[in-house]
C-alpha cells in the first residue's frame, strides 16, 4: 500500500485554483451579458462563415467580440462599449485608426485606380525608405507575413540549392507549409529539451515537408550548431524571429544574432530576420537596427501598411540579384498594389516618424512603471517585458528566454487579465499569455493609465489569492 502525504502547499493550491476558476467565471458572465449583439451576430454567423468567424484566431472564450468602428485609439464593438484599443489588430494598427496622413493617402489613390498589376511610383518611394530604415538595398513586396516569409524561405533554397531548413521553436512565420512546424508544440509533442522534434503544428501538413524543417531552440547557439554539423553542406538558411513574439516577447541574449549570423555564414547557410511583428513596432529600423545585425533576408508585414494589407521582402545585393536575374520568380498578381503603397509610404513618412517613436517610449515607460507598481503591491509572480511599442504582463517569476520556459507560464492568468481589462474598457489580444499589447501613435497617457488601472483591479483580485 502507498502512502500518500500531503504537503501544507496543496490545499493552499487547491484553494488558489478554485479561486481563480470563479474569478474567470464572474467576469466571462459580465463580458457577455454587456454584449448581446456580439453574441447574437455569433450565432447568426454559423450558418455561413466556418465557425462563425473570419479567421480561427478570432474564436475566443466566451465569445468573439464583433466590432463595429476605430478612431483614434479607440475601438467600439456592435453593442455600442467603447475601448482603449491596445489588440491593435494583432500587432498591425500602429497608426491607430482612421489616422488622417493614412486616411488621404487612400483616398487620393482610389479616385486613380486600385489595381494595375504594374508598378507605380509609389513603390519606388518605399523601397528607397526602407532601405534607409533597415540597411537592406534591395525590396520586392508581398500581401501577407505568411506570403513574405514563403518567399524568404523559397529564396534561400534557390539561392544555395539545399532543401533543408532551421527555425526556432515556438516562432510563428505564417501559416505556410515549411514554417507550420513547432509552432506551439504540447510538451508530449516537443521532444527533449536538448534536440527538439519537427512537430507539425496543424493538420494537412505532409510528414515529408515537416521533415524538411529543422528544430533549434531560441537563445541557444548550439542547438543551431548541432544542426549545421550534423546536417553539413544541406541546409538552406534559417529563420528566426530576432524578438520572439509568438510566446510573450522573449529578447535574444547579448551577441546571440551576430554569432547565430556568423556561424550560418560559415556554413555557408543564410539567415533570414522575421520582422513582421517587429519590423516598425520595435523602433523605425525593428531590431535589424537596434541590434546592428544585418541578415541576408528580411520580412516585414502587420504595421507597415498603416493597417491595409501589404507586407515587404528586403535583402542584400548578392540576395536579392538572384531575383533580378530570375533565378528565383517573385511573383504576385497584388505584390506593390498601388493602394497599399500609397498607405505604406505615408506610413513610413508622416506617420512612423522620430517624434511619434518618442511619444511611444514615454507611454511605454509609464504603462512598465505602473503595471510593475501594481505586480508589488499585489505580491503576483509576474513581470512586464516591453519593445518599443510592444508589451506584455508574463505570469511567471523568474525571466523566459524560451520557448520551454514560455510553456511554464499560467494563462489561467492571462485569460484573467484579458477579462477585467475588457470588461474595464480596454481591448487587448485574446491570447494573452501568447500575445502582445501595441501602443499605437495615436494613444495618450488618459490611455495607459486605464490600462494601469486594470491590471491593478485585477491584481488586487487575484493576488491576493496567490
Amino acid at each position: 500500500m502507498v502512502t500518500v502525504h500531503h504537503t501544507a502547499e496543496q490545499p493552499v493550491q487547491s484553494a488558489i485554483d478554485t479561486t481563480l476558476k470563479q474569478i474567470i467565471a464572474a467576469q466571462e458572465e459580465i463580458f457577455v451579458r454587456r454584449q448581446p449583439n456580439s453574441a447574437h451576430l455569433a450565432e447568426a454567423a454559423q450558418q455561413h462563415l466556418a465557425g462563425g468567424v473570419t479567421s480561427s484566431w478570432q474564436i475566443t472564450a466566451p465569445q468573439p467580440v464583433w466590432l463595429s468602428h476605430g478612431h483614434g485609439s479607440k475601438v467600439y464593438d456592435v453593442d455600442g462599449n467603447e475601448y482603449v484599443d491596445l489588440h491593435g489588430g494583432y500587432g498591425a494598427a500602429l497608426a491607430g485608426h482612421a489616422h488622417p496622413a493614412i486616411q488621404q493617402a487612400i483616398a487620393m489613390q482610389v479616385t486613380k485606380g486600385t489595381h494595375f498589376a504594374q508598378p507605380t511610383p509609389n513603390a519606388v518611394a518605399v523601397a528607397r525608405e526602407l532601405a534607409r530604415r533597415f540597411g537592406l538595398p534591395r525590396w520586392r513586396f508581398a500581401n501577407s507575413g505568411t506570403e513574405a516569409t514563403m518567399d524568404a524561405i523559397h529564396l534561400m533554397r534557390s539561392i544555395t540549392g539545399r532543401d533543408l531548413i532551421i527555425k526556432i521553436e515556438g516562432c510563428y512565420h505564417g501559416h505556410h507549409d515549411s514554417v507550420q512546424v513547432s509552432v506551439a508544440p504540447e510538451p508530449e509533442q516537443a521532444g527533449p529539451a536538448a534536440a527538439p522534434y519537427s512537430a507539425p503544428s496543424s493538420t494537412g501538413i505532409p510528414k515529408a515537408i515537416t521533415d524538411l524543417t529543422l528544430i533549434a531552440t531560441f537563445n541557444d547557439l548550439d542547438s543551431v550548431a548541432r544542426l549545421l554539423e550534423t546536417h553539413e553542406d544541406q541546409v538552406a538558411g534559417m529563420i528566426i524571429e530576432p524578438i520572439m513574439m509568438n510566446a510573450g516577447i522573449i529578447k535574444p541574449e547579448p551577441g546571440y544574432l551576430a554569432s547565430l549570423k556568423a556561424l550560418l555564414h560559415q556554413h555557408h547557410a543564410l539567415l533570414t530576420f522575421d520582422e513582421v511583428k517587429t519590423g516598425l513596432t520595435v523602433g523605425p529600423g525593428g531590431v535589424t537596427r537596434q541590434e546592428d545585425v544585418q541578415p541576408d533576408v528580411i520580412t516585414l508585414a502587420k504595421s507597415l501598411g498603416g493597417g491595409v494589407s501589404v507586407a515587404a521582402i528586403g535583402g542584400t545585393e548578392a540576395v536579392m540579384d538572384h531575383v533580378a536575374s530570375g533565378g528565383y520568380e517573385m511573383v504576385g498578381t497584388f505584390n506593390g498594389n498601388p493602394l497599399a503603397m500609397a498607405a505604406t509610404r505615408a506610413m513610413l513618412c508622416e506617420v512612423a516618424t522620430p517624434e511619434a517613436y518618442q511619444h511611444i517610449e514615454k507611454l511605454r515607460l509609464r504603462a512598465t512603471t505602473g503595471i510593475e507598481q501594481a505586480i508589488a503591491a499585489s505580491g503576483l509572480s509576474a513581470h512586464v517585458v516591453t519593445a518599443g511599442a510592444k508589451g506584455c504582463v508574463v505570469f511567471a517569476e523568474e525571466p523566459v528566454t524560451s520557448y520551454r520556459g514560455f510553456l511554464g507560464v499560467d494563462d489561467r492568468y492571462s485569460h484573467a487579465h484579458w477579462l477585467y481589462q475588457h470588461n474595464g474598457g480596454v481591448f487587448l489580444p485574446p491570447w494573452g499569455k501568447i500575445e502582445q499589447w501595441l501602443i499605437s501613435v495615436q494613444h495618450d497617457e488618459a490611455d495607459i493609465d486605464r490600462l494601469i488601472e486594470n491590471f491593478g483591479v485585477f491584481s488586487r483580485a487575484v493576488g491576493a489569492e496567490s
